[in-house]
């Protein structure tokens, strides 16, 4: 970039086009959440049929649509600020250096060199020390060099005019390198030339945000900084203290980290993690049709079975080794994706019976992946439910733990009386993966003990409504444990405790809990091993549990069998777990307590 640029530049003029794109960003976001949550709720609402479907598919893709645009626009706005910001920088050091030129008397010419006239006292001859003309330098040694040079020049009009060269020089260079950096970024940030938001497309859109963000760190780092390790109440002081400019730029560039920052409103992590979302599942969709085409599937082999009693023969097409091996990678590679679809299909789910919009409060694909997902807005609600699925609970078979919380806001709907009511699947820490490798083991509880009391934290620190919410914590299987590692290493930070299937949950009775007394509450159903296994100190590391009379949890009546139906529709166990989220414990039906005499009869 040369000096009549420079010069001519305004960068307030990219800033207002900042200013644009971030708005057709929020555009394309008040669209695409009229189309999820407006006119496909309607349609699944009155319509129905094959043209139906149809419509709703084409729906879906045109919300796809305006999503991209939103994200894509939200980048491009990011990196106008950027550069306006880097080059409003150059540009206050190029006016610096012509005013204090100007001030001076001094010269500055069309390259950038700035010339000097005559000046300083009179030599031995009579003469004045002569003028001349001096070129900026930006290298740290030349630079000193040259401030020598003109140290040890009579003249003081050289050191005045070096210092405005060197100036000059170094606006032009920060503004040439600005212009190299950004205008590649810019001109990457373009769909291609169809109408189908692919895979591919929101892995270039993965690559593009990674490109703003190495770029726009400067410009990052003259907002007020996120806390470091903050808690959910720091977090909320620091949003709140942002400009919606500044807000914006975090949210597009950091999705990540702002959709897993306990505090922070949630339709703001709702907004981030769907980006986050969005990018992983193109990543994994992209992933395994690259596998595919590299690994075409292996055939079957035909095999001669004879019946060794009749002697009959036949011949069956059956699996050879290599075939397993391939389905074996496939499914590894399919399972991240069956949890997003599930994910989606929650979104799409949203009228169906009444059910409310939902909110993604945390999405990860690391390790077995996390998904906490959020059935109404538990920023407004009246009533929240937390749940906390046990030992296999992971990404690729998270729909079933959706499933169960969308089953739980039906009951606890019906009884809240006209109240709102929030139910979460919290998936927010890496579970066991089995029941007898891995659940003996402690730790998982107390890893993420911490990470379970940050949100609950959060829940209260993100509330828009002046009253709070009454908070339930529902715990299934090893999802106990951790809840009560949670209560016995800090706070809670709920109103209400619901177990079901617990193995042991590390404290010795309801009383060391964190809830009031009387709130703990504890199903068992017939067939359920699980809890039996507890008894002898697999999984809760104790004996007590709270299923046993001593722990002191009330014990709700139970119509469920097995360990995994406890929240099955129009059941008793589900209804007494409703009342009690919608603050009805009273009415909640409990077992009978156990007769002290039994032993003797």
């Amino acid at each position: 970039m040369d000096l009549a640029t420079l010069k001519a530049l305004k960068p307030t003029e990219y800033s207002e086009a900042a200013g644009g794109y971030r708005s057709t960003s929020d555009m394309a976001s008040a669209a695409k959440d009229a189309i999820d949550n407006r006119i496909q709720v309607a349609m699944r609402t009155h319509l129905e049929g094959e043209a139906a479907t149809a419509a709703g598919k084409q729906l879906g893709e045109l919300s796809q649509n305006f999503h991209y645009i939103q994200v894509q626009c939200g980048l491009a706005s990011t990196a106008l600020d950027a550069f306006s910001y880097e080059t409003e920088a150059a540009k206050r050091k190029l006016d610096a250096a012509l005013e204090s030129a100007k001030a001076a008397g001094l010269t500055v010419n069309a390259d950038g060199s700035v010339s000097y006239p005559p000046g300083g006292g009179k030599s031995e001859d009579g003469k004045v020390p002569p003028g001349g003309t001096v070129s900026g330098l930006t290298d740290g040694t030349a630079s000193a060099v040259g401030r020598q040079a003109a140290n040890f020049d009579p003249n003081p009009n050289h050191r005045l005019a070096q210092d405005c060269a060197d100036l000059i020089a170094t606006a032009l260079k920060e503004a040439t390198e600005a212009d190299e950096k950004w205008a590649p970024k810019l001109r990457a940030l373009k769909a291609d030339d169809d109408l189908i938001v692919s895979g591919s497309d929101w892995v270039d859109v993965k690559e593009d945000t990674a490109g703003v963000l190495k770029g726009a760190g400067d410009y990052l780092d003259s907002f007020r900084q996120p806390p470091k390790q903050g808690t959910p109440e720091e977090n909320a002081k620091w949003w709140h203290g942002l400009t919606e400019e500044q807000r914006a730029a975090y949210i597009s560039v950091h999705p990540d980290s702002i959709g897993k920052m306990d505090g922070l409103p949630v339709t703001v992590r709702d907004e981030a993690n769907r980006t986050v979302l969005a990018e992983a599942r193109g990543v994994a969709q992209t992933d395994l049709d690259s596998w595919m085409a590299k690994e075409p599937k292996p055939a079957y082999i035909d095999r001669e079975i004879i019946n060794a009693q009749t002697g009959e023969r036949w011949t069956a097409r059956v699996p050879t080794e290599e075939w397993r091996e391939w389905e074996k990678k496939r499914k590894e590679l399919q399972g991240p994706l069956d949890g997003m679809d599930a994910i989606q299909e929650r979104f799409d789910a949203t009228g169906t019976r009444g059910l409310p919009e939902a909110y993604l409060l945390g999405f990860s694909t690391e390790g077995d992946g996390r998904a906490i997902i959020a059935n109404g807005d538990p920023d407004t609600a009246d009533h929240t439910a937390v749940y906390v699925p046990g030992t296999e609970a992971d990404l690729k078979g998270i729909g079933g733990n959706i499933d169960r919380m969308v089953n739980v806001w039906h009951a606890a709907h019906k009884e809240a009386d006209g109240e709102s009511v929030s139910t979460i699947t919290w998936l927010g820490y890496d579970a066991p993966d089995s029941v007898f490798l891995d659940a003996p083991f402690e730790h998982y509880a107390y890893d993420g003990a911490p990470a379970l009391r940050g949100f609950m934290d959060g829940l209260d620190a993100s509330r828009s409504v002046d009253s709070p919410s009454h908070t339930t914590v529902i715990a299934h299987s090893y999802g106990t444990t951790l809840v009560g590692a949670a209560a016995e290493t800090g706070r809670l930070n709920a109103d209400e405790v619901v177990f079901a299937g617990s193995p042991g949950v590390k404290v010795s009775g309801a009383h060391d809990m964190d809830v009031p007394r009387g709130h703990v509450w504890n199903q068992e159903a017939d067939g359920d091993v699980v809890p039996e296994v507890g008894r002898w100190g697999h999984g809760g590391g104790g004996f007590v549990i709270p299923s046993d009379p001593e722990f002191g949890a009330n014990q709700m009546t139970t119509d469920t069998e097995g360990h995994s139906d406890y929240w099955d529709s129009d059941t008793e166990s589900l209804h007494n777990q409703a009342l009690v989220i919608v603050g009805e414990g009273d009415s909640v039906a409990l077992l009978p307590p156990p007769d002290p005499w039994a032993h003797v009869k």
